[in-house]
């Protein structure tokens, strides 16, 4: 299938660049503590380190709860996202079902096992208490051009997610790796892959590979999924993970969503930002002094 015609889009690199750098030219406009705070209620606060434990999972969360008492006039982030063992960790000690549970799933970040194995992690994940679980494309069927090996894995986990729920709603993102995809219009074919398949969110990268997030990558993403919704009616959100570190970054990617997808699409149920140190420099931001609280 040519998804590009399919979907009547071509990215046009010349059109990104000069989009972009009008972008940046821009930030200083955009910023408002409004908006820093905006971009803080659509993070997902996460830690996927191999020296995670419960404990450190716990004080992460227990953060998060002392967030309302010691700077109340801040919302609460959109999730804490984890590895699929911990996701009983953070549904206990979440302060409030607000703050949803997303885990890692299906052989993150490589994506390389058995489809099977795969599809059970996503169970046990949302049997445990996960709210949203975060895929990887599969890129060693995608880069073999066999797109509909790569379409029948992502079918195959939202099956089972939905099947786990049993009535619940479990948003399932795709994480897209768009740094290993190297261009445009793979990243374009990547996205509607993903978007036929099921995703309720495409996601740039797992943050543990060489290039992650990109502007590029994310206008992109952000024009396939216009794309998308112009055709078919359906709205799928967005995320920008890997490397957001600091205010300006979560501005840029701010802006290129509502340039391309507009406001409907600025807010938690479409539009997510995964970090593990962007909420100090958000918050920061906003005080105009440096904030080390989580």
């Amino acid at each position: 299938m040519n998804y590009l015609e399919k979907y009547a889009y071509s990215p046009d690199e010349a059109k990104i660049s000069r989009a972009l750098e009008l972008i940046s030219q821009n930030l200083s406009h955009v910023s408002s503590p409004e908006v820093l705070k905006k971009c803080f209620s659509m993070m997902d606060l996460t830690t996927l380190r191999t020296q995670d434990t419960e404990q450190s999972v716990k004080a992460l969360v227990d953060k998060v709860c002392l967030l309302g008492e010691t700077y109340p006039d801040y919302p609460l982030p959109a999730s804490v996202c984890v590895y699929p063992n911990f996701a009983h960790v953070v549904a206990a000690a979440r302060p409030s079902p607000e703050l949803h549970v997303t885990t890692v799933s299906g052989c993150f970040p490589s994506s390389q096992s058995f489809l099977e194995v795969k599809v059970r992690e996503c169970e046990l994940a949302v049997k445990d208490g996960a709210d949203e679980i975060d895929i990887v494309l599969a890129l060693n069927a995608f880069e073999a051009g066999d797109y509909d090996a790569a379409y029948a894995e992502i079918a195959a986990m939202k099956k089972a997610i939905e099947t786990a729920a049993a009535g619940r709603k479990v948003t399932l993102k795709v994480i897209l790796e768009t740094g290993l995809l190297k261009t445009p219009e793979k990243i374009a074919i990547a996205s509607f892959v993903a978007m036929e398949a099921g995703a309720d969110f495409i996601k740039t990268s797992t943050g543990k590979v060489e290039v992650n997030a990109t502007p590029v990558a994310a206008y992109v993403m952000c024009e396939a999924i216009k794309a998308f919704y112009k055709k078919t009616g359906r709205k799928v959100g967005f995320k920008a993970a890997g490397g957001i570190s600091n205010a300006q970054d979560a501005l840029c990617y701010y802006s290129i969503v509502s340039g391309i997808l507009g406001p409907d699409w600025l807010d938690k149920s479409l539009f997510r930002f995964g970090v593990s140190r962007l909420g100090n420099s958000l918050m920061s931001a906003v005080e105009q002094s440096t904030v080390t609280f989580f």
